[in-house]
């Protein structure tokens, strides 16, 4: 790899040096220019403000100058590249295409979106492209264009000898297109005949992209400025598609009011995150390679850091002395109120943030969250219309004959109830480009990939078509017919996914008749609706697929207000980092800071009244839990093979409904498990003494099992796993079961309870029903005789 040059220019001179490169790319040029000035102008910085351009040589000659958009921020004297550059393979799989990219026809096309961090510069760049096409094309006029932001940048011929063979080719990209967010895209060209009468749609034009396909960026990294106006980045950046891994740095044996401090934080960055996952490791020294946030009053902050004088709650980013190139975000204040202002101003965004530090004057965190409410739940009480779930409308909008599907996420409350067996009304608008002949054209609704309806799509008499019908996913076990297309995971109101796949048959009649040269399209009305508002908010607890999907009960309030964080009273750094972790989830599932969690330890349980728990504890035979011994469905502890406990634990002993001591009587209907070596789990049970609120553990064997818990939240596949009131994990493979005895929460109208009891004896509800129409038959005869006889005067 050849060495990176850092060289600060002005801009007026980068532009020059882009000018004098100009025949080694000359499309790219005046784009890169544009988007360098635009980025700068962006920051608030003027055309003439200086900026950092890294310069990749190539054998002493035709110097490559690798522009990354973002880098314009600030003045060269703070933006500066810095050596040590790294290559970083991103797999089409890891960039979202998760299936390999089957591309139809004589012309089709599909992308894959790659983004460049803040505080890195791209120096070199290659796709390594794993393919397989059609043996039946013709080859000479065949092939694949690959583009970035829409510049062609090479092209892949075909030839006969590999067809129908999985072919790995690598292609060098040139780094001077790439930006901070780019499309990558891939466009078949096929063809299968010389003859003018080409079927467009015929099954030999084929070619597949296989997911392993990667793309290999070596960059280089650019030392940012300390400014505040650049969060979240460098800590969080939204160009990075890989898991956050964000260290938090706490003073030993930190107080509950910093550990809050630190777990809103850790909500906010969960939040920002989303679906890419956060991880908040909790130390208690600077970290020696990666950027940081530290939070800890004044007097508490490591020695070696030099900083303003702290007169208030104050937001700082520094160069962490501990790794050169890193930063520090510093969450500050005299006191621990001033600590917890700080963080409160940062995750709320009401502070105009710029330059290195900040002091907050005063914030105001606002009234207190509705239930229900959180910003990425669909609302419940009204219709939703389609653009509120889009931030494009091209997004409802698909052309060519076999597109992909139009996706629209749904994330609603897991405790939605239909107590009358009905489904979600779809109030569902569209138009297409009409068939001139009934064909098999249609438009499939789809929800989590299961098939709910399917439209004919009439021919050219009818342009515009809308549609109403019942998604019948949420209704009880207790209507056969409903629970037919029950979709359990859709229930659990975690993230959910409504598609609509249209299917524009080809309107050829015969061979070599006439194709329409402009592709046919398809979009959906952005004012269709989805309507949550006919269920009741009623479900039977525990249940941990609810909070592996949603963080249910808990984030029934986004603020997390009714909602309390229990741990021991000397927490190891696996439980702090299993704490701020959860705390990030409850971002992500809310897109709300937890600005009102409570942070207990163990010792204080007796003086939290009215909020659900969260109680995590790396030893399950601490007394976090003994008080609870009865009430739990598993308990956990550790014994040697004499029975006698054991520090270093040799036997994991878990015990169903009763203590784990041996020789201890098991009741009927319960269970032992023991197994040699750590385990880890996953409870939930009713708080004793308080009807309807819920406890949900995460417990093991020893701390370092809690890691494989947090491991298991991010594995979609582990997480459907999840059900009932116990979940243990072993090995990476996750057993669940229902032990404990089950608890309703919510409500559900008298009415609705009559009716919900009365459809599950059918026999009994048929006489009933015949005793009551005779009654009302006899009724009415009667009342019919009394008028007849007044008629009649008698």
């Amino acid at each position: 790899m050849k060495p990176v040059v850092p060289l600060c220019l002005s801009l007026t001179a980068a532009l020059g040096a882009l000018h004098a490169a100009e025949s080694a790319a000359a499309p790219s040029l005046p784009a890169a220019s544009s988007a360098l000035a635009a980025s700068a102008l962006a920051v608030g910085a003027s055309p003439s403000t200086s900026t950092a351009v890294s310069v990749a040589a190539a054998n002493g000659a035709n110097a490559a100058h690798a522009i990354n958009a973002a880098s314009a921020i600030n003045a060269a004297s703070t933006a500066t590249s810095t050596p040590g550059s790294t290559a970083t393979h991103l797999s089409f799989a890891a960039l979202g295409a998760y299936q390999p990219l089957n591309l139809r026809g004589v012309d089709d096309a599909r992308s894959v979106s790659v983004g460049v961090r803040l505080d890195r510069v791209v120096t070199a760049a290659r796709l390594r492209l794993r393919y397989t096409y059609s043996p039946a094309l013709v080859f000479p006029l065949s092939h694949l264009k690959v583009s970035i932001n829409n510049e062609v940048v090479a092209t892949v011929p075909f030839d006969r000898e590999h067809a129908g063979q999985i072919v790995t080719q690598e292609i060098a990209l040139d780094p001077r297109f790439l930006t901070d967010y780019n499309q990558l895209g891939l466009r078949l060209i096929a063809h299968y005949t010389l003859d003018h009468c080409e079927d467009p749609e015929n099954s030999s034009l084929w070619a597949d992209v296989s997911p392993t396909s990667e793309l290999i960026l070596d960059t280089a990294p650019i030392r940012l400025p300390n400014d505040l106006a650049l969060l979240p980045a460098p800590f969080f950046d939204r160009r990075d598609g890989s898991r956050l891994r964000l260290p938090f740095v706490l003073p030993a044996a930190a107080d509950d009011a910093t550990l809050r401090s630190a777990g809103v934080l850790a909500s906010w960055f969960g939040a920002q995150a989303d679906y890419r996952q956060a991880r908040f490791p909790a130390l208690s020294a600077l970290p020696s390679d990666t950027h940081a946030v530290v939070v800890a009053r004044s007097t508490q902050l490591p020695a070696d850091l030099k900083l303003p004088p702290v007169n208030g709650p104050m937001l700082i980013v520094a160069d962490n002395p501990a790794a050169a190139g890193k930063k520090l975000l510093i969450v500050t204040g005299r006191t621990a109120a001033e600590v917890d202002q700080a963080s409160a101003a940062l995750v709320l965004g009401k502070t105009a943030m710029a330059g290195p530090a900040v002091q907050i004057g005063q914030i105001d965190i606002g009234a207190p969250r509705k239930p229900y409410d959180a910003p990425r739940w669909l609302p419940v009480d009204r219709p939703v219309a389609f653009k509120e779930l889009i931030d494009d409308p091209n997004q409802l909008q698909v052309h060519g004959s076999a597109p992909d599907a139009i996706r629209l996420n749904l994330r609603v409350p897991a405790d939605l109830f239909s107590w009358n067996g009905a489904g979600v009304p779809l109030n569902l608008k569209y138009r297409y480009t009409a068939p001139t002949v009934q064909n098999n054209s249609a438009l499939a609704v789809q929800i989590n990939d299961q098939l709910v309806k399917s439209y004919r799509l009439a021919p050219a008499s009818a342009d515009d078509a809308q549609g109403r019908l019942q998604l019948p996913v949420l209704s009880t076990g207790g209507n056969s017919s409903s629970s037919a297309l029950d979709i359990p995971a859709f229930r659990v109101g975690s993230s959910n996914q409504l598609q609509l796949r249209f299917n524009l048959d080809s309107q050829k009649t015969g061979l070599c008749q006439s194709v329409a040269s402009n592709p046919v399209q398809a979009a959906v009305d952005p004012d269709s609706t989805i309507d949550f508002s006919g269920f009741v908010h009623y479900a039977q607890m525990p249940n941990l697929a609810y909070f592996a999907n949603s963080g249910f009960p808990f984030t029934r309030y986004a603020d997390l207000a009714q909602t309390a964080v229990v741990i021991p009273d000397h927490p190891a750094p696996q439980e702090l980092e299993s704490m701020l972790t959860m705390l990030g989830h409850m971002g992500q599932w809310t897109g709300y800071p937890a600005l009102r969690v409570q942070i207990a330890r163990s010792r204080e349980l007796t003086q939290l009244t009215g909020k659900d728990l969260l109680v995590i504890g790396g030893n399950g035979s601490a007394p976090l839990l003994a008080r609870w011994r009865q009430a739990l469905p598993l308990s956990i502890g550790a014994a040697s093979s004499d029975g006698a406990a054991d520090s270093a634990i040799t036997r994991a002993s878990f015990s169903v409904k009763e203590q784990w001591r041996n020789g201890a009587h098991l009741p009927d209907g319960s269970a032992r498990l023991e197994r040699d070596g750590p385990l880890a789990a996953l409870i939930g049970f009713e708080l004793p003494g308080s009807k309807g609120r819920s406890v949900v553990a995460l417990t093991a064997t020893d701390q370092q099992q809690l890691s494989q818990l947090l491991d298991m939240l991010e594995k979609p596949d582990r997480v459907a796993q999840l059900q009932g009131d116990v979940a243990l994990l072993r090995g990476g493979e996750v057993d669940s079961m229902r032990v404990g005895e089950p608890y309703l929460v919510g409500y559900v109208p008298w009415y609705a309870r009559l009716w919900s009891k009365a459809i599950q004896h059918p026999v009994l509800l048929g006489v009933l029903g015949a005793v009551a129409g005779l009654l009302l038959a006899i009724g009415a005869f009667t009342a019919l005789q009394e008028l007849a006889a007044r008629r009649r005067g008698v």
